[in-house]
């Protein structure tokens, strides 16, 4: 046969295998029940029995998002601003720091970024102009929370259209504006961040994505050329920034070292960033998920520089060879093998796909295998892998929101305000979507775009945040996680920095052991809780291993559940 009539066939072959996987997948037989009995080792529960409840309101936060949008429909607009969970008076009770946008089309500074104390009753207080978090007026995006110096403080990295900041924590409440001495401020578009210790020093370095080379003054029209139609452009017609990556110093200030460590790809529209050690050789990797173009997966060389394996480890496009608009990552476990696999979320009419890492570099797409749906209505942005009913499975939460306000004139299958979606682990590398029984924050239709997971009431399950573009933020309280067991940890670092940062953490009970690494970042624009949580399912006891950044072993047995426990790097050896 002729090359091209070859290549057809392969095509055409790879085309129906998928159809024919994804009508297995959407069978009524497909469900939690005919799914076939199990060990209990390895399949949870069948019922979660866990209702969200939004209460954002009830609780004092009041603020509201100030997305600038205008006729003219410039690109920052759609992006939204992120969220960030700080416990930045170290009490033991995860607050909120939220990122604030602006006016910029009608030369409007932001009406400031805001941080709510969690007061331990149920409610938040703001607490912005004590601290001095306000802000210098830009458009903020991302919030990327991590303690810079290890003076057991956590700061907060703050990304935004034209320049960012970087704001430290005083220890007694307040935080100073110190860009310009760490030497940090960046340029251009920022977008998702992340604290990494990629040298392995001790000290956390700074991944800062970014996102494509956007000038309002000369920004074309596009939609039709009729009232009302104009719409927002596609990042196509833009070029792409490079990330940046800057070396921590260890004296408060950082150096940029983007092309030395090789990943100042210029072709980057970066808006998801994620960290975890995908191959398990003690050394953090970076994934990027970009917007319409290939995304980049760093693997960590050990010597201060990174290679771009993306095309090797196929995470680069979706099944069918395509670039997806990537936006909010996660690279966490989700079928119990051991090895980190890769979620993202991306455009409507595209799929949010998740990448099965197969060991030895090498990634396979398993979206349709998963029961996950292989074209969304949905237009995905944060993402967070978390066990929302403590079953031993870690589960799946996608916020969404169209970014074009005027959507449904060009199609009205679609809309611009949409609900969220959360997809229960039902073991064995299997999904099933259990919003519409998960209570009623997800009849609440908005435009999220951040998304983090804390437990924000201390009562043993994972709540959520979700910021909203030109809203409201959602606070969801989870009403019934705790009723299986759970355990969480929290790390103190000695050699390594101060909060453990990039930390494995094996937690064994009833024969089955979870993997994961202590990692906030991910998911979009936004940082979740630096403590662990682990569902237990009906075991009460556990066995906990941590793997410290520099490199030393601990372990503990017998450790009862229902409690936070504090690790620390000084009990622990090589």
């Amino acid at each position: 046969m002729r090359p091209r009539a070859v290549q057809f066939l392969r095509k055409f072959i790879r085309i129906l295998v998928a159809n024919l996987l994804l009508l297995a997948a959407t069978s009524p037989l497909n469900s939690e029940q005919a799914a076939g009995p199990a060990p209990r080792a390895t399949s949870p529960a069948p019922l979660s029995r866990v209702q969200f409840n939004e209460i954002a309101a009830a609780s004092g936060i009041t603020f509201r998002h100030e997305n600038g949008a205008s006729d003219e429909k410039h690109m920052f607009e759609t992006f939204g601003s992120g969220v960030g969970v700080i416990d930045f008076d170290n009490d033991g009770l995860p607050d909120l720091f939220f990122a604030n946008g602006a006016d910029l089309a009608h030369g409007k500074p932001s009406p400031g970024n805001a941080l709510y104390r969690n007061t331990g009753n149920g409610k938040f207080v703001d607490v912005t102009a004590k601290a001095g978090l306000t802000g210098n007026g830009m458009f903020a995006t991302g919030v990327t929370v991590g303690d810079y110096d290890n003076d057991g403080y956590l700061d907060i990295y703050l990304t935004g259209y034209g320049a960012n900041q970087l704001f430290r924590n005083n220890g007694d409440g307040t935080f100073s504006e110190v860009t310009a001495k760490a030497g940090v401020g960046g340029g251009g578009w920022s977008s998702s961040a992340a604290w990494v210790d990629y040298d392995r020093d001790g000290y956390l370095d700074l991944f800062v994505g970014r996102y494509i080379d956007f000038d309002m003054r000369t920004a074309p029209h596009c939609g039709y050329q009729k009232p009302g139609y104009r719409m927002y452009c596609d990042p196509q017609q833009f070029d792409g920034t490079p990330s940046l990556l800057y070396h921590n110093n260890r004296d408060g200030t950082f150096t940029e070292v983007s092309r030395k460590a090789g990943v100042a790809n210029p072709a980057g529209k970066s808006l998801g960033v994620a960290i975890g050690d995908i191959d398990g050789d003690g050394w953090p990797d970076i994934f990027v998920a970009n917007d319409g173009v290939r995304n980049f997966l760093y693997h960590n060389k050990g010597d201060g520089t990174f290679d771009d394996i993306t095309y090797g480890a196929g995470v680069g496009f979706d099944m069918n060879g395509k670039a997806l608009a990537g936006m909010g990552t996660e690279i966490v476990d989700l079928d119990g093998d051991g090895l980190p696999d890769i979620f993202f979320t991306a455009f409507s009419g595209q799929y949010n796909p998740l990448f099965r890492n197969l060991g030895k570099l090498s990634f396979e797409d398993v979206t349709v295998k998963a029961g996950l749906p292989s074209s969304l209505k949905t237009l995905g942005f944060g993402a967070k892998v978390f066990d929302f009913d403590n079953d031993g499975f870690p589960d799946i939460y996608v916020t969404n929101g169209h970014v074009t306000d005027n959507v449904a004139l060009y199609d009205r299958q679609l809309a611009y305000r949409q609900t969220d979606l959360l997809y229960r682990n039902l073991g064995g590398g299997r999904f099933r979507e259990v919003s519409a029984e998960s209570g009623p924050a997800f009849r609440i239709r908005h435009v999220g775009r951040g998304l983090a997971v804390a437990d924000f009431d201390n009562d043993g399950d994972l709540d959520i945040v979700v910021s909203d573009s030109g809203g409201s933020p959602l606070l969801l309280r989870n009403d019934g996680g705790n009723r299986n067991h759970w355990i969480a940890l929290r790390a103190r670092g000695r050699e390594s920095n101060r909060f453990g940062i990039g930390a494995k953490v094996r937690v064994t009970a009833a024969g089955r052991t979870q993997m994961r690494e202590i990692n906030p970042y991910g998911s979009y624009l936004s940082t979740s809780d630096t403590s662990l949580y682990f569902g237990l399912g009906a075991t009460t006891l556990a066995r906990i291993e941590i793997e410290w950044p520099g490199g030393k072993k601990q372990a503990i047995d017998g450790v009862h559940a229902g409690q936070i426990l504090l690790l620390d790097e000084a009990d622990a050896k090589r």
